[in-house]
């Protein structure tokens, strides 16, 4: 990456690809990605344009590089109209938090979270965690059907998540599935502008109700330390960033590890191999699974967006300033420039382990360490447990989730042998 060059690449001559909004295949389609080259323009629903960079070094220097904003309000689609409320994916897009803020302002609204969910307060929750994945193996059992087969995915996957994060913001147990309802909503492709918006109207009323709750009855919990915290720091924020912390606490300890659970099960069902090496062997190896699923099978297949502040070359390509860049995840995951050529490989013991399915830079996802200590103790006991658990169905018939931006099963079918 470089200054502002010369053009060496008509910016209209890059290809272009149609992504499918309903995700049937991230990784087919991440491959096809790759395989155009390291910088690739996307059309998504409603005939917006983005590029897709997907070489890991590239995208790598790219989050880390100031010349480029997330900022959806340096975006030329939505200054012009041509992206407006009423454009499908708007809900990921046009917000107002951490996420989508710069420089001095993200560090203001980030320091907050990072201030209250420390390394030690993660790791202080490793017992109860323990406690919450015992309980619900002890469970699965019971929600088999007649043929022995139980949606794992529905009754363990969804589950960890769900309990770890709401016990550790403080979320009343009556409002926990209307939250976990809403929050799926938001990464799903499928939804009319109109059910986005009232979805989202409704998540944000469910953390105001929250941060109102814990306001007035404060306990041990992350948000009670988020609203003490903020009351004391001479850059305070408001009511709304509040609530926007909240959200992205709420999706960075929920949507991801759900889907880091899911598939790291999938595809050492699928990898005798691979779930032979981790049974046998120490932890070391388990961390290896939870790191290789995250290179291999990112939880998070794309994510939006990076405008640049200023025409910027990129492989040769000067993509011009205020115009959408997308983080393909599952693509550079596969990379084999960074992976070596077994890149498609799933091998737990892989030396190259780096990944950016968390994001890196100034952005790094601020739920990181919750979902690695999740997924490390979620995902052995598992076949601990259930030694034998195997799919119930073929691999090719398991059903995506609808979105362009979460990649995992909407479904997971198992026998627990």
């Amino acid at each position: 990456m470089s200054e502002t060059a010369p053009l060496t690449v008509d910016p209209n001559s890059v290809p272009l690809v149609e992504l499918d909004p309903s995700g049937r295949d991230h990784q087919g389609e991440a491959a096809r990605l790759r395989a155009l080259g390291p910088v690739v323009r996307v059309k998504l629903p409603g005939d917006v344009i983005a590029w897709s960079i997907t070489d890991h070094a590239l995208l790598s220097d790219l989050v880390n590089d100031s010349r480029f904003s997330k900022n959806w309000q340096n975006w030329n689609d939505i200054k012009s109209g041509h992206v407006g409320d009423d454009w499908p994916l708007i809900g990921m897009v046009k917000v107002t938090n951490m996420l989508t803020a710069d420089g001095s302002e993200h560090r203001r609204l980030r320091k907050l979270v990072t201030g209250t969910l420390t390394p030690r307060r993660v790791e202080a929750l490793r017992p109860r965690v323990e406690e919450i994945v015992n309980g619900l193996l002890d469970e699965l059992p019971t929600h088999a059907d007649e043929d022995g087969v139980v949606d794992f995915r529905k009754y363990y996957s969804d589950v960890v998540p769900v309990l770890v994060i709401s016990e550790l913001l403080g979320i009343p147990e009556e409002k926990r599935d209307a939250l976990k309802s809403e929050m799926d909503n938001v990464f799903r492709s499928d939804l009319s502008p109109e059910e986005v918006v009232a979805s989202q109207m409704r998540l944000y009323g469910l953390l105001a109700e929250q941060v109102v709750y814990r306001r007035e009855n404060p306990g041990s919990d992350l948000t009670s330390a988020l609203i003490a915290e903020n009351e004391n720091d001479p850059e305070a924020l408001n009511e709304q960033e509040l609530i926007g912390t909240l959200l992205i606490m709420l999706g960075a300890g929920q949507e991801t590890t759900v889907a880091l659970i899911t598939n790291a099960v999938r595809a050492l069902c699928t990898h005798p191999d691979q779930r032979e090496i981790a049974t046998t062997g120490t932890p070391r190896e388990w961390a290896g699974v939870v790191e290789e699923t995250l290179r291999w099978d990112a939880p998070i297949g794309n994510f939006p967006f990076r405008y640049p502040l200023e025409d910027v070359e990129i492989a040769g390509v000067v993509i011009p300033k205020g115009e959408a860049i997308m983080a393909p995840y599952s693509a550079v995951g596969r990379d084999e420039k960074q992976h070596g050529d077994d890149a498609g490989r799933f091998d737990i013991n892989r030396t190259q382990r780096k990944n950016l399915a968390f994001g890196a830079g100034p952005h790094i996802c601020v739920g990181a360490a919750l979902a690695r200590l999740e997924g490390n103790i979620a995902i052995p006991a598992v076949f601990d447990r259930y030694p034998k658990i195997d799919l119930a169905v073929d691999e090719g018939d398991l059903i995506p989730l609808p979105s362009l931006f979460s990649n995992s099963s909407s479904t997971l079918p198992v026998k627990l042998g």
